[in-house]
């Protein structure tokens, strides 16, 4: 459906951002469309001998603020809109969290469940030689997203070194570390997100402590998630769920029992001593936290009135749609955007080319204790802006990252 395209959903999210700033025109003509991108063709030699040509993109947004930054996705569905919208999110989230980056993303039209190990690094190293002249650590430095690993990054890191002929640790993020990885990394979404739940309880006047939460999506966000919204803060989780299905317990769940399940079987589903349950149906629980950490467009103006939970944590990319949006407001749900929700996984990304540049490394608990920093500062100026504008939260996060965009531009010369 036109209307669920992610590219005119982030087209139109920053047009209503325009609007509330008053920008000029030309500045959101420019701010509404990518700065550069690149469709390629890789073929790949496969297993049974034959020779399969995959399809895919690179987008670089906007790098006003700093070289482009963003994860590249493995996906049978992908489409270049897609790649286009998460550049722009990427753009407006590294600016939110006012690290010195700007936006980009990418992606590969396969099925990785369908490949094997093989196949699956010759795809890799064919899709960095295709985009070799525009990334680089000073230029736009990829990441994983979905469906993508930090082997899959290894394998892209040391192709683009031999490309260079020297050592590129600094070229992509999320790498193992052994080879300049970061510390943190591997909760970096989940816990960035978990830190601005704290604060957005605040703000409504939950005690965490008990709280029930749903999570959709059960990979690495969700699962994160899961693990420490109960570490942390003592919440309780009833629900999760996968591609497959979700299920249900009031007494809360064991989320690294569930994991484990999931590991040996597939799925979440049929873990002992739980109640199935629909993804649909996940989203609309009475509960206090919900966190949609799945694919795009899953709360739409079909089911936004029947959103029980007093905060939605969306540590996906677009999970809520613009109409959506405007349901949740009325109804007093408190939303923390993806693009600052999520943040956590660029903000750590950022700290690991920070010390790929200077080959030192810091500690685990210097790494939380910055990324709690950099998340606290960057909900609580969303937050004013809410206020001050009184607007829904996605719109005050816009607000924030647009000015600071827009602000980077007109220093460099470029309006």
């Amino acid at each position: 459906m036109s209307e669920l395209n992610p590219f005119l959903i982030a087209q139109r999210q920053l047009d209503e951002c325009a609007r509330i700033l008053d920008l000029d025109d030309s500045v959101r003509e420019i701010l509404r469309v990518p700065m550069r991108e690149m469709h390629v063709s890789i073929p790949v030699r496969m297993d049974n001998g034959k020779t399969r040509v995959f399809q895919g993109f690179r987008v670089q947004y906007n790098d006003a603020r700093g070289p482009t930054k963003g994860g590249i996705r493995f996906h049978p569905d992908e489409t270049v809109d897609t790649v286009r919208a998460l550049a722009a999110w990427m753009t407006w989230k590294a600016a939110v969290v006012d690290i010195p980056l700007g936006g980009g993303k990418g992606g590969v039209i396969c099925n990785p469940k369908q490949m094997s190990d093989g196949e699956l690094e010759r795809l890799s190293r064919g899709y960095i030689q295709a985009i070799s002249r525009m990334v680089g650590p000073e230029n736009d430095v990829p990441a994983p997203d979905v469906y993508t690993t930090p082997q899959i990054m290894a394998w892209m890191m040391d192709e683009y070194s031999k490309i260079m002929q020297k050592n590129q640790f600094g070229m992509i993020t999320g790498k193992p570390l052994e080879l300049g990885g970061s510390a943190g990394r591997g909760d970096a979404t989940a816990r960035g997100g978990c830190y601005t739940i704290r604060e957005a309880a605040d703000h409504v006047g939950l005690d965490l402590k008990g709280a029930t939460v749903a999570i959709q999506g059960y990979g690495n966000a969700g699962y994160f998630a899961g693990i420490l919204v109960s570490s942390l803060f003592g919440c309780k989780v009833v629900a999760v769920s996968d591609s497959r299905g979700g299920i249900f317990i009031e007494d809360g769940l064991n989320c690294e029992a569930v994991f484990e399940h999931k590991a040996m079987t597939g799925s979440v589903v049929d873990f002992p001593d739980t109640m199935p349950i629909s993804n649909e149906d996940l989203l609309e629980l009475d509960v206090d936290i919900l966190i949609p950490a799945a694919l795009e467009n899953v709360i739409t103006d079909e089911n936004a009135s029947n959103i029980k939970a007093k905060i939605i944590c969306e540590l996906a990319n677009g999970p809520t749609t613009p109409e959506a949006d405007d349901i949740l407001y009325k109804n007093d749900v408190h939303v923390i955007p993806d693009f600052l929700a999520n943040a956590g996984g660029v903000t750590v990304s950022y700290f690991e080319m920070v010390q790929n540049f200077y080959m030192y490394y810091w500690e685990e608990e210097l790494i939380h204790e910055r990324l709690d920093k950099k998340m606290t500062r960057a909900y609580h100026a969303t937050l004013h802006a809410f206020m001050k504008y009184k607007i829904n939260m996605r719109q005050a996060a816009y607000v924030v990252a647009v000015e600071r965009v827009v602000e980077a531009m007109r220093l460099r010369g470029r309006l």
